[in-house]
């Protein structure tokens, strides 16, 4: 006769079995995150799986507090779960109950790659006004990258096609490796001592591990001190590292980034002969514009001008001269034709006039005029004047002569 079981047996026997597997007690699981839930409780359940299966998955609040989980977990993520294998015995199905969730690979170096940016954005590392501008024109471009490879032989074509005259310094630089980050960083240091316009840093693309060395902290730093501006060229255009974020300009490609740094010779040149051919008109219309300006103020100056007008006051001055001199002769003239009328007057007035007309002028003995008989006495002395002379007489006696 069979043997026949409950569910609950069941269920309990294979319970027992994967508890007494001790591979199952203590297992590493690689896989890819999916179905990724956080429960209110604070217990995360999720599946992990790869090509070939799946399996359930669930961590308790209680080891995720532990610290057995130190990032957000997200669909697509690939990790690795330590825990147990064991079966929830109600519903029969067995599931790893997670101790510990670690980034796998790509995945932990995108987390701490995360991180580093977080910190540096914080530090001010990423700002803007700590970029230097990239001269517009160069004489010496830094490089450092590998010596080998296509990266700088496209620094290389590019710069020398654009500019044959610029003069190129390599440092020879691991950029992959556990040496890689202190050998950018001593190329960054040597080629700032040099001197150099413009240094270039960078490789060509590769995987996130490939390109690690240009994430690291001490090349950040090494960039972000750096008194010459840095052109970050790390490997493609969809490849972006901590080392694009702080320099002073990013560059999708190491040839885009010569092209930043190298200005174009021909280019250069022709601008020189059309700058010189505007300025040579733009002198010519100024000096012409200049020219009738000094004509119109020499112009201005002859009338302005001191002598000018020295010479006006002069042609002035002679002009009043003139008139003063008309009318002092006119008022002369007037004053003579004025005095010869009163000579006239005074001649017919004067005795002297009258004595010559066989008039007399008697004086008494004071000189006084002696107009009537009434004046004289008997016995005065008299002095009668005649046109030739002055007549002495004795008044003997005196007659009143009636006129009527």
């Amino acid at each position: 006769m069979r043997s026949e079981y409950t569910v609950t047996q069941v269920n309990a026997y294979i319970k027992n079995m994967f508890t007494q597997d001790f591979l199952l007690r203590s297992i590493t699981v690689k896989g890819e995150i999916s179905n990724c839930r956080y429960h209110p409780s604070g217990h995360i359940y999720f599946t992990m799986k790869d090509s070939g299966g799946a399996i359930s998955c669930v961590m308790f609040r209680g080891d995720r507090d532990r610290g057995g989980l130190k990032f957000q977990m997200k669909e697509g993520q690939q990790v690795k779960v330590s825990g147990t294998v064991d079966v929830y015995e109600r519903d029969g199905k067995y599931q790893l109950y997670a101790r510990k969730i670690e980034l796998d690979g790509e995945g932990a170096l995108f987390e701490k790659y995360e991180e580093l940016k977080k910190k540096l954005a914080e530090s001010g590392m990423f700002a803007e006004e700590y970029k230097q501008p990239i001269p517009a024109y160069i004489k010496t471009l830094g490089v450092v990258t590998a010596s080998t490879g296509a990266a700088v032989r496209d620094i290389i074509n590019v710069a020398t096609r654009r500019n044959p005259h610029i003069q190129i310094i390599l440092y020879p630089a691991i950029v992959q490796g556990d040496q890689a980050a202190e050998s950018i960083v001593r190329g960054i240091e040597t080629l700032s001592e040099m001197q150099t316009d413009v240094i270039i840093v960078g490789r060509g693309g590769g995987s996130i591990e490939d390109l690690w060395a240009f994430n690291e902290e001490i090349v950040a730093e090494a960039i972000f001190n750096c008194p010459v501006p840095i052109i970050s060229a790390v490997g493609h255009e969809t490849d972006t590292t901590i080392a694009d974020y702080v320099a002073d300009r990013r560059a999708p490609t190491p040839s885009a980034a010569a092209e930043i740094a190298v200005f174009e010779y021909r280019r250069f040149v022709q601008d020189l002969e059309d700058y010189s051919y505007t300025l040579q008109k733009s002198m010519n219309r100024v000096i012409g514009t200049l020219k009738l300006k000094e004509a119109k103020y020499a112009d201005s100056l002859k009338h302005l001008s001191p002598a000018g007008r020295i010479k006006e006051k002069l042609l002035r001055m002679d002009r009043l001269q003139d008139t003063i001199q008309t009318l002092m002769d006119r008022k002369i003239m007037e004053a003579r034709n004025r005095l010869l009328v009163d000579t006239q007057k005074l001649k017919g007035l004067s005795p002297l006039e009258r004595l010559m007309g066989g008039y007399s002028f008697t004086t008494d003995e004071n000189g006084k005029n002696v107009r009537s008989i009434e004046q004289v006495n008997k016995g005065d002395e008299l002095s009668i004047y005649v046109t030739d002379g002055v007549i002495k007489a004795t008044a003997t006696e005196t007659m009143f002569i009636d006129r009527k």
